[in-house]
């Protein structure tokens, strides 16, 4: 979630940015779940976009879970742009195109990210409701273009949009009509997060694929089953992709913020102004040095929304980003923090994925990577397919779930939540597959039937 740091504490040395991430270390007792995921608003009965203005607009959604949560609102030239629950954590926000957020508080159990989950949907479908306003479960708004999406009044998004053309063919379409699911959890170590970024990132396309979800943009189908992986791609080069030099020797904290340091920057904010930097370089401000801001010094919230402004496959900041996901159903959003809990959480699930992954080159990552936005399960790495290694996958989760011991009422352990994912692996099709199945069948080649059968 886009919602930037205020803390002008300032910044002199390098050094000072790796003890950052240092101090994100905790013991694993104290590990938490952070799951957020975004929704496509659109206008019931209509199917069209949500602008931010009207009595029908985002700007009276937010209001109303403002009235109803008593959150505190997040304000930007007199707009409100987000919800801030100050004892509990959690956040509500809005991606560049009205995608609707919620990064959940940081929580101990996926039965409890589950009960935020519905409770959070239960929410917003109280407000939502009486304004005719509908949210899609996917991973691409699949039916406006990008000329009638609408702009949410955010002024980093303003630089960004700025910027994204220069760089990439894709990164308008990112930020204005994708919709993703991730979970954030945290690590015990420079050694810890070293093993659970190189692990993840390997693994990103295979949740890729069990998630492809994004097969049908200005409403029609793309050629693909996930359109929003793919357009990551063509994005821009310099802050996405699948961390090569991570598995290198030396790989830490150190090597981390050198890569950070090295993506060019989008603003730098003081006070409640967002100065225009593309292009510039972190280091150049942590000197004293940048062009545009002569003589101004880097901060802690300087460094702390530099690294929100980067986006590989797996992110670093003082917990790890899991970012490889469309959006989907309910379950699916609850089966993706399960995935990674059980695969990260347990040590010997832990190293087990790792010895899955650990002798895949550079080039058989990137190649699974560009591969699984078209093939999904049928992509292949090593003679096996991604259904087999997914299936691989579940079985660590599930057995890192298990381990967990962490019982809801009815004496279920958390493995509950990987069915959604046994239901894809078992019958080899994704619901990308199922929905293209359906467009081709009895949606009649029609994208409006989408709105029913895919909204929450």
């Amino acid at each position: 979630m886009a919602r930037d740091q205020i803390d002008m504490t300032p910044i002199e040395s390098r050094d000072e940015l790796v003890a950052w991430f240092e101090a994100g270390e905790k013991p694993e007792a104290d590990f938490r779940i952070g799951t957020e995921h975004e929704k496509v608003p659109f206008r019931k009965g209509e199917n069209t976009p949500v602008p931010y203005e009207g009595d029908r607009g985002i700007r009276a959604l937010l209001e109303g879970m403002r009235e109803l949560l008593g959150w505190e609102p997040i304000m930007e030239n007199g707009h409100i742009i987000g919800l801030l629950d100050v004892t509990g954590g959690g956040a509500i926000s809005l991606e560049p195109g009205g995608q609707f957020e919620l990064s959940g508080a940081p929580l101990k159990t996926l039965h409890g990210t589950c009960r935020e989950l519905h409770a959070h949907l239960a929410q917003v479908r109280e407000v939502a409701e009486p304004l005719g306003i509908g949210f899609l479960s996917v991973g691409m708004s699949p039916k406006w273009t990008r000329a009638e999406t609408p702009v949410m009044p955010k002024r980093r998004y303003e630089i960004m949009a700025g910027y994204m053309p220069k760089v990439g063919s894709m990164g308008l379409d990112m930020m204005f009509r994708t919709a993703t699911v991730q979970v954030n959890l945290d690590f015990a170590s420079e050694a810890d997060m070293v093993q659970k970024l190189r692990t993840s990132v390997a693994l990103q396309p295979i949740a890729t694929a069990l998630f492809a979800n994004s097969p049908f943009t200005d409403g029609k189908p793309n050629g693909l089953l996930s359109m929003r992986s793919q357009i990551w791609l063509d994005t821009d080069a310099d802050r996405t992709g699948m961390l090569p030099w991570a598995f290198e020797d030396g790989m830490g904290y150190e090597a981390y913020v050198d890569y950070a340091l090295d993506v060019p920057m989008y603003f730098v904010k003081r006070g409640d102004h967002y100065h225009d930097v593309t292009g510039a370089s972190f280091r150049d401000l942590l000197a004293g040095k940048l062009e545009q801001l002569p003589g101004e010094r880097a901060t802690l919230s300087d460094w702390a929304n530099h690294l929100t402004t980067i986006f590989p496959e797996v992110r670093a900041k003082r917990y790890l980003e899991m970012r490889g996901a469309d959006v989907g159903r309910t379950s699916k959003i609850c089966s993706l923090s399960a995935l990674w809990v059980g695969l990260l959480y347990d040590q010997a699930s832990l190293d087990g994925a790792w010895d899955l992954v650990k002798d895949w080159t550079t080039e058989e990552r990137e190649t699974l990577r560009r591969d699984v936005p078209k093939l999904g399960l049928s992509a292949r790495i090593r003679n096996r397919s991604v259904r087999e290694v997914a299936r691989d996958v579940l079985e660590l989760s599930r057995a890192g779930l298990a381990a967990r011991k962490n019982e809801n009422g009815l004496g279920d352990d958390e493995s509950i939540f990987i069915s959604a994912l046994d239901q894809v692996v078992e019958g080899g099709r994704t619901n990308a597959e199922d929905m293209l199945a359906r467009w081709r069948g009895p949606w009649a080649r029609s994208i409006d039937p989408i709105f029913f059968e895919e909204a929450y």
